[in-house]
């Protein structure tokens, strides 16, 4: 592979928000690029004026920079290639469009919508499927069967048309796949695909093939959905008699269940996110939520995306970006789609959670704490998120882990109560209290030797006595190891708790 010469690109359309199967498809052409010294642009594809959505390129380039993925060239950076811009290129279209009729590799077709509206329903209503291509082409409204005086004439009149590719009769296309290897398709059950459309708009078919051969890219890694029209990309590639670039198309992001593509649908119906940010739809003023409002990280969100159609051919998980790219082939994309698994995207982020210096995860926290209500020191902000932080997949979570370490419990969970607080459970709370008066050193180690000491002693449960111990403590069944909360509160603070919860959960009676 010659490695000065690698170029890829991704092109959206900005027709809405950016899939994560849109991400996953940039970030290995990132990685590709990355791995072998080569260039990655961002191309913008808004040939199709009737599909824009405003806000949705601007959208496209804040997901990128939010997880990380830096292009080389495109149109958030420039180069020497531009513009990236589709719409800003349509000038050069129509000159290829052209090409193509003065060399018979396409034609002029004047056919209406109306008219290939009744041409469908004919065919429907004999159970066929209509398809413009060489069994039809010579009897509808096209340059191919008019005579070339009509076709001149209804150009001087300015007749709409559009411009079709002639597909080759009986032409079996060969082609090669990175990733599937050897493909052929008869061309003869290939439509005419139009190439320039009667707004003065060139399709995708043409831009794509144009702006590629234009911008030297050498690899079009691209979506499965695509990989019906390479047959009709390899013929344009030929009949402009260009070098065609090698093709890879990527298997399809599944269901959950394994059965379909990945949709919006699917993260609405199970509860979560399938695009990277949140969306607003301008039309409709919905809101879909993203992996980022959802308190994903972006290393973590990447490094899943990076394991779902890729694996690096050991048990590793756990990846940095730049250690993708270092260890990416395209050889080891599968063929078959990857389902998409929402727990192992909530694994990846807690995973990413454990990693972070609790310093950096305290920075994270204050904001939600703030937003509480509850001020404290940033110190024993850290300390807390080191004993919680394994219990959560999120920020987020951190505060419902350790809402406790910042108030005192101003209710009991009442199953908890039920379960645990025991008609001997008030006395020896209160015997509890007693000795942990009298402790000097109040550290996690040592109060859990000197109640445990006690407890023996008194020939007390175990169990119970703790049981009811953290109930007091905390308001629920639920957190760290007792003795370390307990010691981060500090000596004063757990024998008030104790008085509140003697006071609130009283005698119990037998």
């Amino acid at each position: 592979m010659n490695q000065k010469n690698i170029r890829v690109r991704f092109a959206p359309s900005p027709t809405g928000p950016l899939h994560i199967g849109g991400v996953r498809t940039a970030l290995y052409n990132y990685l590709f690029a990355k791995k072998n010294g080569g260039k990655f642009i961002l191309r913008i594809e808004d040939t199709d004026q009737t599909r824009f959505v405003p806000g949705a390129e601007d959208y496209i380039l804040e997901a990128f920079d939010w997880c990380g993925i830096e292009f080389d060239e495109g149109v958030s950076k420039g180069g020497p290639f531009g513009p990236y811009k589709q719409s800003e290129r349509k000038n050069l279209y129509k000159a290829y469009a052209d090409e193509l009729i003065a060399k018979g590799y396409a034609y002029y077709a004047f056919d209406t919508a109306e008219e290939l509206a009744h041409l469908r329903k004919q065919y429907e209503a004999e159970k066929k499927t209509f398809t413009y291509n060489a069994a039809v082409r010579q009897n509808l409204n096209n340059s191919l069967a008019l005579p070339a005086e009509k076709t001149q004439r209804l150009l001087d009149d300015k007749t709409p048309y559009v411009i079709r590719f002639k597909m080759p009769d009986d032409r079996m296309v060969r082609m090669n796949d990175l990733i599937r290897g050897a493909v052929e398709v008869n061309a003869d059950v290939l439509d005419d695909k139009i190439l320039f459309k009667s707004d003065g708009m060139p399709t995708y078919h043409l831009a794509n093939v144009v702006d590629d051969h234009l911008m030297e890219i050498s690899h079009v890694i691209r979506g499965e959905e695509w990989l019906p029209s390479m047959p009709l990309h390899i013929l344009l590639y030929e009949a402009f008699g260009w070098e065609a670039p090698e093709f890879a198309h990527l298997p399809l992001l599944l269901k959950p269940d394994g059965k379909g593509k990945l949709s919006k649908r699917d993260g609405d119906r199970l509860g979560f996110p399938v695009f990277p940010l949140q969306w607003r739809d301008p039309k409709t003023g919905e809101t879909t939520r993203g992996y980022r409002e959802d308190g994903y990280f972006p290393e973590a969100f990447i490094n899943m995306l990076a394991l779902l159609g890729w694996n690096p051919g050991d048990e590793r998980e756990i990846f940095s970006l730049d250690e993708l790219a270092e260890v990416f082939s395209i050889e080891r994309v599968g063929k078959s789609g990857s389902r998409f698994d929402p727990e192992k995207a909530r694994w990846f982020n807690h995973q990413y959670m454990m990693k972070m210096d609790d310093e950096d995860l305290a920075d994270l926290f204050l904001p939600v704490l703030v937003e509480k209500g509850y001020m404290t020191d940033r110190d024993f902000i850290v300390e807390v998120i080191g004993l919680v932080k394994d219990r959560a997949h999120f920020v987020h979570e951190l505060w419902e882990q350790s809402d406790f370490f910042f108030k005192a419990p101003d209710e009991f969970d009442p199953k908890a109560v039920k379960k645990r607080w025991k008609t001997n459970s008030y006395d020896q709370i209160n015997e509890l209290k007693e000795v942990l008066t009298a402790i000097d050193d109040f550290s996690s180690e040592n109060v859990e030797a000197v109640v445990k000491a006690w407890i023996e002693e008194k020939e007390y449960g175990l169990g119970a006595v703790l049981n009811a111990f953290r109930l007091v403590i905390v308001g629920a069944l639920k957190g760290p190891h007792l003795f370390d909360i307990v010691a981060l509160l500090g000596q004063e603070e757990t024998l008030r708790r104790l008085e509140i919860g003697l006071h609130e959960l009283g005698r119990k009676e037998s």
